[in-house]
């Protein structure tokens, strides 16, 4: 029996990205949909937000070169949960959020939407991973999906056999398969390779920045497995009660 895969991302439903990672698991074998949102959903980490017309969420029927895909006016986590509900057939074994443009590296993951899809995913009982390629300009030019997707598909049995509410968090560097120089486990970073700034503020408006974070990346990390040329992989864990923390007083 084939393992039944939703693919989908923060980026849209035609983003390279996921068309390379959905590819590459009907190659794999795997039972494939695609449900994605139909514009960008960037930075909405796992935010349940929806377009609605009439009470309605738009989700129109695509045809990804035989894949069947769907454009939904929603969030990422929110796709990711109405799946888990049967929305686009039946209840998916294993949900691959990506490829995504730009590495999703450090403590920034909080705010990442391919990641809040995965967070959402195994907060529901379905193992995830989210797969993110670095790309170093705004400039599209010729990108390495490829790589990103094969990576995921290599991971896809660490993933099944990883604990329960694990999300595997995979970062590429932008290289040809045969140029990359291996797969690392990898801490999260400290920041990310981004961060924000406040470029201007006055009455009634704020405009904020992405600049560089210039910081040395620390040995061991995403970042830094990247910056050296391999992909990196983080096990995360879903949220849950830090029951290790003592609250003096109360009871």
């Amino acid at each position: 029996m084939s393992v039944r895969v939703l693919v989908t991302n923060d980026d849209g439903i035609d983003s390279p990205g996921i068309r390379r990672l959905a590819w590459a698991a009907a190659d794999s074998g795997c039972d494939v949909v695609v449900a994605a949102p139909d514009i960008d959903y960037s930075g909405t980490g796992a935010a349940l937000t929806t377009v609605e017309e009439d009470g309605r969420v738009v989700a129109q029927f695509r045809d990804l070169d035989g894949l069947a895909a769907y454009g939904v006016a929603g969030s990422p986590a929110w796709i990711t949960l109405i799946a888990l509900h049967g929305a686009f057939g039946e209840r998916p074994d294993v949900v691959l959020s990506g490829v995504n443009r730009g590495a999703n590296a450090g403590l920034a993951v909080l705010h990442s939407g391919t990641v809040g899809a995965a967070l959402t995913a195994v907060a529901g009982g379905v193992p995830a991973m989210a797969v993110s390629l670095e790309v170093p300009d705004a400039a599209d030019g010729t990108r390495h999906w490829a790589t990103a997707a094969r990576v995921a598909l290599d991971l896809l049995p660490v993933l099944t056999g990883a604990a329960d509410a694990t999300v595997l968090n995979v970062n590429v560097p932008d290289l040809p398969y045969t140029r990359l120089l291996g797969v690392r486990r990898a801490r999260l970073a400290r920041f990310g390779q981004v961060q924000m700034t406040i470029a201007e503020s006055g009455a009634g408006f704020i405009r904020t920045s992405i600049e560089a974070s210039g910081e040395e990346p620390e040995p061991g990390t995403d970042v830094a497995w990247l910056a050296g040329g391999y992909a990196s992989v983080t096990p995360i864990r879903a949220i849950g009660e830090a029951s290790d923390v003592e609250l003096p007083g109360v009871d």
